[in-house]
């Protein structure tokens, strides 16, 4: 369960990295609590627009796809951004 909290938290990482300009503020942690999984990104001030997007688009794209993800592995995610 572990291993596959670990992949779905590499997936959000991967998406969220090339769109930020301060790559190293990018946090990505999860947090396993039965299987409901949370995915918390912490990023650079400047940078936290980018992640939500206009009208919260990227964001909720995000969020389709660990959901869609988490799916195939039998698990609930959330994907929170964390100023």
């Amino acid at each position: 369960m572990e291993s596959q909290a670990e992949e779905l938290r590499c997936l959000v990482e991967s998406v969220a990295s090339p769109l930020v300009d301060v790559p190293d503020a990018l946090e990505v942690t999860s947090e396993l609590n039965g299987r409901d999984l949370l995915i918390a990104i912490r990023v650079d001030a400047d940078d936290a627009g980018k992640i939500i997007g206009r009208q919260g688009r990227v964001i909720k794209s995000i969020r389709t796809l660990a959901r869609a993800a988490a799916s195939r592995k039998d698990l609930s995610v959330d994907v929170e951004l964390i100023d």
